[in-house]
């Protein structure tokens, strides 16, 4: 299973995996972080999917079929995950504060997606935030960015 996985990333865009294997893949690991955000109450919402797949569309650059993949790859790997450190150490490994804070940033819009933000969603950033060094007040203020952003597409 992992072997079609690290098949299909390779046909997404092979420059932008600096080093080429599946465990060390930021894609990956972004899209099953954002994943697990969006199932962190125990359903996706179609306005969570759809807000998951624009932000990987966005993000890699991608069009939506290859995003979708990307989502799936991503919530695989979140269901044979452990923990959260598997994903936020590939993170702070291939990005700067910024990308991490921005990456904060599409957490909280895919929280805010449905409209409201569940205490366990709250608690998910949190953590995922202290793990990739993002700090109390950069995330509040991108919880406050996310909610503009999100208020501005409605």
């Amino acid at each position: 299973m992992l072997e079609r996985l690290k098949e299909f990333l390779d046909g997404l865009a092979p420059d932008t995996r600096p080093h080429g294997t599946l465990d060390d893949d930021p894609r990956v690991a972004m899209a099953a972080l954002l994943s697990h955000i969006a199932s962190a109450d125990g359903a996706v919402t179609d306005a969570e999917a759809v807000r998951l797949q624009d932000l990987v569309a966005e993000r890699f650059g991608i069009d939506r079929q290859d995003a979708g993949r990307l989502v799936d790859a991503g919530r695989r790997a979140d269901e044979e995950a452990v923990d959260l450190y598997t994903f936020t150490s590939v993170l702070m490994r291939h990005y700067d504060e910024e990308a991490r804070l921005r990456f904060v940033r599409a957490l909280w819009e895919i929280s805010l997606a449905d409209g409201h933000v569940g205490e366990l969603e709250d608690n998910l950033i949190w953590r995922i935030s202290e793990l990739l060094g993002v700090s109390t007040r950069q995330r509040v203020e991108a919880r406050q960015d996310a909610a503009e952003r999100i208020r501005g597409h409605a």
